[in-house]
């Protein structure tokens, strides 16, 4: 079983190692070393990368992936390209951007922890950390704002106290004497690793670490979330945190510049714009209507009449659903009529509707159409509706004639 160097030296970047073990598996390559400083993804904490070269050349192959072989707990260092298997020792070295990013989120991730249950008495369930985001999910169903801010403002003084971060091994038995945030599941006789952060926080945890809180250099919660029932925080450290304020600055910027305005006024200058737009989005709507309502009249003095029926038939283009639906219902306020509207495009729509003194069965005529564009839709007696494949103005046009042709023959046996 490889030897986890990186248990007590984090910051360690480069190392040799003997090669013990090589292995193939879904057309992979991996080593297993001897000793590795390259940590495996465990416990919420991603793997590391970087690379492994032949020790007696330059020439290295990129560690794309680490895991834990479970049956043994051997540590496999996954290959770009497989190494030569003359070669017997590799020097390894650690991305260490990647590291001690790791470092700074999952050593916050301890300090915030601590602080939340001190502030809130909210107990940390899991912890996970990805490239875009690191989150607590906690015992409890909800936080308040005030309660957010008093952790944060605890766990912000916590690192600039710079208190050092060490980590021992005990066992078992000697955990369970010890003030431990959380003690893992463990067979007896098993033993831990602890982290401690002094004065403040001890708990098991096989992760890397900074060597002192000031290291990980702000904690930022950015938003607090529901997930299964529980309370979810969202927040970032370090250069993480760095890089969220660097994005939401430049866009405040941008918003000042867009606004013309101090940021500090940017929500009464949104709240103004919201207003404007909804006011706007009225007369908009009031307009649509009255055109809509205009061009349907329209549409029914070219109806075709037929003794006490009129027949309205138009395909359309540049419309939407909506708008066919308000037509109809325009038109069938007259007594005896029947409207037949398509939309052409690549989302066709048919709409067949009538007035409740006209013949005729809407959904029966609807399917009758649509079964020629592999369609679907439904309606009732009086008004029906769907879409189907692609089809142009001629297409749609030629399938209300057919629909027309099939009204006439109800028109006239109503008479």
């Amino acid at each position: 079983m490889s030897e986890r160097r990186y248990y007590w030296d984090a910051y360690q970047t480069q190392f040799t190692a003997q090669v013990v073990e090589r292995v193939q598996a879904n057309g992979r390559s991996a080593l297993i070393l001897d000793q590795t400083y390259f940590y495996p993804t465990s416990g919420g904490q991603p793997h590391d990368t970087g690379t492994l070269a032949n020790a007696a050349s330059t020439q290295a192959t990129a560690v794309i992936d680490v895991t834990v072989r479970e049956d043994d707990g051997a540590i496999l260092h996954w290959l770009a390209s497989p190494i030569s298997p003359e070669i017997r020792h590799v020097n390894g070295r650690i991305d260490w951007p990647r590291r001690f990013d790791h470092m700074q989120q999952h050593s916050g991730q301890h300090i915030l922890s601590q602080a939340l249950l001190r502030t809130a008495n909210a107990a940390t369930i899991s912890f996970h950390l990805s490239a875009d985001s690191v989150t607590i999910d906690l015992d409890l169903p909800q936080l308040s704002p005030q309660q957010l801010i008093a952790a944060e403002t605890l766990a912000n003084e916590i690192v600039w106290e710079n208190r050092p971060i060490t980590a021992r091994q005990v066992t078992l038995a000697e955990a369970a004497r010890l003030n431990l945030r959380k003690i893992p599941e463990a067979a007896p006789g098993d033993a831990l690793r602890l982290v401690e952060i002094a004065g403040f926080d001890l708990t098991a945890c096989g992760g890397t670490h900074v060597a002192h809180t000031g290291a990980v250099g702000l904690i930022k919660i950015v938003k607090l979330e529901r997930m299964r029932g529980q309370a979810r925080v969202v927040f970032c450290c370090g250069s993480r945190a760095l890089a969220d304020y660097r994005q939401k600055q430049e866009t405040l910027q941008e918003m000042g510049a867009l606004l013309t305005t101090h940021f500090a006024e940017f929500p009464n200058g949104v709240r103004g714009l919201q207003a404007e737009l909804q006011a706007a989005n009225r007369l908009v709507k009031q307009q649509m209507e009255q055109l809509l309502a205009l061009e349907a009249e329209q549409l029914w003095a070219q109806g075709e009449v037929y003794g006490r029926y009129t027949l309205v038939t138009h395909t359309f283009t540049g419309k939407e659903a909506a708008q066919l639906r308000q037509l109809a219902n325009h038109l069938t306020r007259h007594s005896g009529a029947i409207a037949l509207l398509a939309l052409a495009g690549e989302k066709p729509f048919l709409l067949f509707s009538r007035a409740a003194d006209a013949p005729g069965q809407m959904n029966e005529l609807l399917q009758m159409a649509l079964a020629q564009i592999g369609g679907k839709g439904g309606g009732t007696a009086v008004t029906a509706q769907g879409g189907g494949a692609p089809a142009d103005l001629a297409q749609l046009q030629t399938l209300l004639n057919q629909a027309k042709v099939v009204c006439i023959e109800r028109i006239a046996s109503s008479e």
